[in-house]
């Protein structure tokens, strides 16, 4: 069931920067512009860019937030005047958002009214294990799961997404997937830019066949970015600062983003706030999926009816181009009291490790491709690792498949319920993207990080696996095991 999935892997490790030449790709011409409409396309940026709404909860206690949210399949206009068929949290293609406390403990009850099993996973969430969204822990059609969130942790971006075992890619790429904001006690006191001015932002890459409907195949020709849900879509802004939390949802494309000469301070990673902001104007922005960055952009040197425009390098596969994603429009002033502060959030300090553990992704590529973590595919009955609780550890991740059939393959390693500290990749320093508090770092073929964490608080059975989720539902994933 995987192997037509599998036909694109030398065409995403190009677009990701791994150099393949061009002629080992499955199809090496870029692809054509998608065509928006069943009538003559419509120009870009000429449909305004949705913000996904806030949940409400339906329930309050003094500790205590209580939502209800519904999984169900919508139609919905991705691209203009075509109406395509979803998969959904809530009935919109980027669910609503979870706007949580640091320290108030959130309740979902997820209510699956598909005619197939799913689940839902807190990416970044430091979670009780039965609330974790464990690949084997479904919820059958009908049924319903309530999962508990104790937000004992910093505020940060974070996102809730499918994880049910061999179908969290297709679930995901057709729409199971939504932000889970938490803020942080100092974020406040911070005065960075809220309510309306604090916009999160979902990029991710699709391809639609000729009736507008999404295809799950070959991942090298998904030609179409949409940008919370919409392709090229505008957004008015105020000239003033925003907050923009962005997000790569994609299930296996890395992307490049760039606001070119706009001002643009990167006050946050996966983890949370930095400990002082970065000046990042002019650069790239590479995300490998799951991965977030948290970013103050200013407008407010801009005129009213200006024009500015996020952009990826590389939408098409063999193909460098620059892409406009989104463009933002500025057509009003506003009061701006929001500021970035020069001292933001401390990095805890690196408790002394006791444990050293290696692991390395790869395929097994004779035959259905199979996907490994030292050497063994994911097996629910097996646990891999056992770790004490309060345990600090340090892991070595690394990327075996420098060279394969298809050439060398992009990975992406999720570590579930704690964050964790970049230390070295191949000896070297860090990236200026694995800054902060980390949950996914990206692993180009035949390199090496160095990642430590602390595992506190909750007991149980946990997960660590590629995030390039066509990779995971194909068995690249391990489980871990917390214990006393």
């Amino acid at each position: 069931m995987y192997r037509r999935r599998f036909l694109g892997l030398a065409g995403i490790a190009a677009v990701t920067g791994v150099g393949l030449p061009v002629g080992a790709m499955a199809g090496g011409d870029p692809l054509p512009p998608v065509r928006i409409g069943p009538g003559a396309p419509k120009g870009p940026f000429s449909v305004r860019m949705p913000v996904p709404p806030t949940l409400r909860p339906v329930a309050r206690t003094d500790d205590t937030d209580v939502y209800r949210l519904d999984v169900l399949a919508a139609d919905l206009e991705l691209l203009p005047g075509v109406r395509t068929s979803c998969l959904t949290y809530g009935g919109g293609f980027v669910g609503p958002t979870i706007r949580a406390r640091e320290g108030r403990r959130v309740l979902v009850t997820y209510r699956n009214r598909l005619p197939e099993a799913v689940n839902v996973h807190l990416h970044g969430g430091h979670v009780p294990a039965d609330s974790d969204g464990h690949p084997m822990q479904l919820i059958d059609p009908g049924g319903q799961r309530r999962y508990e969130y104790p937000n004992r942790q910093p505020g940060a971006t974070l996102w809730y997404h499918d994880h049910s075992h061999h179908a969290e890619a297709e679930h995901v790429y057709r729409g199971l997937h939504g932000f889970y904001l938490i803020e942080g006690e100092d974020e406040r006191r911070y005065g960075l830019p809220t309510d309306e001015y604090d916009v999160p932002i979902a990029v991710r890459d699709a391809e639609f066949d000729s009736a507008g409907q999404l295809v799950h195949g070959d991942p090298a020709k998904r030609n179409v970015i949409l940008v919370n849900g919409r392709h090229q879509p505008y957004f008015p802004v105020a000239a003033r600062k925003y907050r923009l939390r962005l997000l790569n949802s994609s299930t296996l494309r890395f992307l490049k983003l760039n606001f070119g000469s706009l001002p643009v301070l990167q006050i946050g990673s996966d983890g949370g706030l930095l400990p002082a902001p970065v000046d990042r104007t002019g650069t790239d922005f590479p995300l490998a999926a799951g991965e977030r960055v948290d970013l103050v952009v200013d407008f407010s040197g801009l005129p009213v009816g200006a024009r500015a425009e996020l952009t990826n390098q590389g939408q098409y596969t063999g193909d460098d181009r620059v892409e406009p994603v989104l463009r933002f429009a500025v057509d009003r002033r506003a009061s701006d009291r929001s500021r970035v502060p020069a001292v933001l959030r401390p990095l805890p300090g690196l408790p002394p490790a006791a444990v050293h553990r290696e692991l390395t992704l790869s395929f097994d590529l004779n035959g259905t491709p199979t996907g490994l973590v030292n050497g063994l595919p994911f097996d629910p009955d097996r646990v891999d690792q056992r770790i004490r609780r309060g345990a600090t550890e340090i892991w070595t991740v690394t990327n075996g498949d420098r060279a394969t059939k298809y050439g060398p393959i992009q990975h992406s390693f999720h570590l579930h319920l704690v964050q964790f500290r970049v230390l070295d990749r191949d000896g070297r320093p860090p990236l200026p993207g694995d800054a902060g508090l980390k949950d996914t770092v990206p692993l180009p073929p035949g390199t090496s990080v160095r990642i430590q964490a602390t595992f506190t608080d909750h007991l149980g059975r946990y997960m660590y696996h590629c995030h390039m989720l066509e990779h995971s539902s194909a068995g690249m994933m391990g489980q871990m095991e917390i214990v006393d």
